[in-house]
């Protein structure tokens, strides 16, 4: 098996476990992120409803590297959340460890208002 293909099925082996505990409710929403080898991508989610109340990636973004890019995100999608009276969510690190980009962004949105 190829390396690539291994990684991916571990991953989704957690992000199943993670999914299995965790939903996300109007009250308090799920705040799911995806992190590709080029970009961040994040959204809020009511599991309840299967609707995204707010969603922000780092596409676009001019700061110089993926993290601070990841942390502008985080605020956009902060700002975003707030504004639909979104304040608490629950973090679904979707089987990405919380690390680097994952954790710059967790950072940004709470700096940008959210509570998790």
């Amino acid at each position: 098996m190829q390396k690539s293909i291994k990684k991916t099925n571990t991953r989704e082996r957690r992000r199943k476990r993670i999914r299995a505990k965790i939903s996300g409710t109007k009250e308090c929403p799920r705040l799911a992120v995806f992190r590709s080898n080029r970009f961040f991508y994040a959204q809020v989610i009511d599991d309840e409803k299967g609707l995204t109340i707010a969603a922000a990636s780092d596409m676009g973004r001019k700061e110089k590297t993926k993290t601070l890019r990841a942390k502008e995100a985080g605020k956009l999608l902060a700002k975003s959340a707030l504004s639909k009276k979104v304040k608490r969510v629950v973090f679904d690190r979707g089987g990405f460890a919380y690390t680097g980009r994952v954790k710059a962004f967790t950072d940004g949105a709470r700096e940008g208002g959210l509570e998790f």
